[in-house]
């Protein structure tokens, strides 16, 4: 009976097995260079440049990380201003976002429909596009030499009002008419009865916006002419051009550096994320 019913569950397995082998070759491609990454940062560096290479260190050792920080380039420097970049924006795109996404969503005024329409065609304009003209804004302001040219550009984001604006639009009306009768005030609406219920469209914003300003890179360099405001993503850059040749396990140190803090923040936002692309019936 028990050969049966192995044979069984192989002949209804059998077709899916192909699907599940390119599956798995698809998940190896895709993780195969993070693995290759992580190890190689804790390997020496005659062991990194070593051929043919090795698939896990042979002397597990700290000593890229521990070089990478005590460089003559400043690592605390680069990080401090990746930290203050990342984080300023994520905080006035929600201050900014979250009034417009709210007074599109639920109320009326003037303009609306045409101020609609332009927050739909800067989703559409693409970013290099704007590269030119807001530097020019930021060197008359003489703002060059400081961190608002990678703050200010980004404090409000077209995708994240869209995205708010259809996650307030699916709260029954009725919600907020009945808090209105309360008088509640539309601080009140916002903060107590839209924002909890819009928290997984709340987390996915903030955490597209974490992973594509920590990891900018062109943007910095076009705005920033001075090292001591440029962030970490040109620090990688920095240990390169300081080297007398590509020394992989300090790289490759560095880059688990950024990479770690994107990773941890997608495995706790993950869920979140999926929810919010979810439609969030209300009975």
């Amino acid at each position: 009976m028990k050969d049966l019913q192995i044979k069984r569950r192989f002949k209804n397995y059998l077709p899916n097995l192909v699907s599940d082998i390119l599956k798995l070759i698809c998940v190896i491609i895709f993780v195969f260079p993070f693995y290759w990454m992580f190890i190689t940062a804790f390997k020496t560096y005659n062991e990194a440049i070593l051929t043919p290479p090795t698939l896990w260190p042979r002397n597990f050792t700290f000593q890229s990380f521990i070089d990478i920080v005590n460089m003559e380039i400043s690592f605390g420097r680069f990080a401090f201003n990746s930290v203050v970049v990342t984080a300023s924006i994520i905080v006035m795109q929600l201050l900014i976002m979250v009034p417009a996404a709210y007074a599109f969503a639920k109320r009326k005024f003037f303009g609306k429909g045409l101020c609609w329409s332009i927050v739909l065609v800067a989703f559409m304009i693409p970013g290099q596009v704007t590269y030119i003209p807001i530097y020019l804004m930021m060197a008359k302001a003489r703002m060059i030499n400081s961190l608002w040219p990678q703050i200010l550009p980004f404090a409000t984001n077209s995708f994240g009002i869209f995205m708010l604006r259809q996650a307030f639009k699916q709260i029954p009306d009725e919600l907020v008419e009945s808090a209105r009768l309360d008088n509640a005030s539309e601080l009140q609406i916002m903060t107590r009865i839209m924002l909890p219920m819009a928290k997984s469209s709340m987390v996915t914003i903030a955490m597209f916006s974490f992973v594509s300003h920590w990891n900018a890179y062109f943007w910095p360099l076009v705005m920033t002419n001075n090292d001591k405001y440029r962030p970490l993503t040109m620090y990688i850059e920095k240990i390169k051009d300081a080297e007398y040749g590509l020394i992989w396990n300090n790289i490759m140190a560095a880059n688990v550096i950024l990479v770690v803090p994107v990773l941890i923040v997608f495995l706790f936002a993950s869920k979140k994320i999926i929810k919010a692309f979810a439609y969030n019936g209300m009975k």
